[in-house]
């Protein structure tokens, strides 16, 4: 069995620039079962644009990707999707004016969705699809949003918002979630709540997770890589990034 066929994700030299400057510079990564990560770097290292490259909301200037041995290099957002893989961002990717309940099933996969019904017969329909409504209840009591079930996005705190959207990320069970700094702008408390799910999360699925706090990115993960200036500098277990004395002179430890 080859590489690409055993192995879950592999970016393989992947580059990006913007206007002649290199966001990304052949960064390569490989993940399989088992084998989280955490990635790190200070403002403006590559972080999110290789995000974006992963999940193909940004075309690849040049390497590939590999999704399960299928080459996604050039697969679009939904196909990547279909395979596994699922993502959370910076700012809260939710719908505002929508209830919690509705933005959960709005996220759920749907073979019908897009090809032959129309938005206002779907969602005439879809309160009714008792196995979707199972489901958003097992998100719900996940992520402890049982409550706000039909609350107004709107309404919710930022930490609540926070807690909808990983359980967006969740409810199709993807084989992968990329998780892009999900502590941002969290009370200490909420901070508490959403580690101890993402450190589970890391036992049962993939997990490559963009953090700046420095102490929880070595407590989550047992593998961290570091990009700086577009480029991988280097990766290895939480104890040996805090010995790399680039890593020291970046982050000041």
């Amino acid at each position: 069995m080859n590489e690409i066929t055993k192995s879950s994700l592999i970016v393989d030299g992947i580059s990006k620039s913007f206007h002649g400057v290199k966001a990304t510079n052949r960064v390569s990564l490989t993940l399989d079962f088992g084998r989280s990560m955490a990635l790190i770097g200070p403002n403006g290292a590559g972080k999110t644009t290789l995000f974006n490259l992963i999940t193909g909301e940004l075309p690849l200037d040049e390497g590939k990707i590999f999704l399960f041995g299928e080459d996604v290099s050039n697969a679009s957002v939904q196909r990547r999707s279909e395979l596994g893989l699922s993502r959370t961002y910076q700012i809260c990717n939710l719908f505002k004016e929508l209830t919690v309940e509705e933005n959960l099933y709005l996220s759920l996969k749907n073979s019908v969705w897009g090809k032959s019904r129309g938005l206002v017969e779907w969602f005439f329909s879809w309160s009714s699809n008792k196995i979707k409504m199972e489901r958003i209840s097992e998100i719900l009591s996940e992520i402890k949003l049982e409550p706000l079930r039909y609350v107004q996005v709107k309404n919710m705190s930022h930490g609540e918002q926070r807690q909808l959207e990983l359980g967006m990320s969740l409810i199709s069970d993807p084989k992968i979630i990329l998780f892009d700094e999900p502590m941002a702008g969290l009370s200490p408390a909420e901070r508490v709540f959403i580690g101890k799910i993402i450190r589970q999360l890391c036992k049962e699925k993939i997990i490559l997770v963009i953090e700046h706090d420095i102490d929880f990115a070595l407590t989550v993960t047992d593998r961290v890589a570091v990009l700086n200036h577009g480029s991988l500098i280097v990766e290895g277990t939480p104890a040996e990034i805090q010995q790399n004395i680039e890593v020291q002179q970046i982050y000041k430890i």
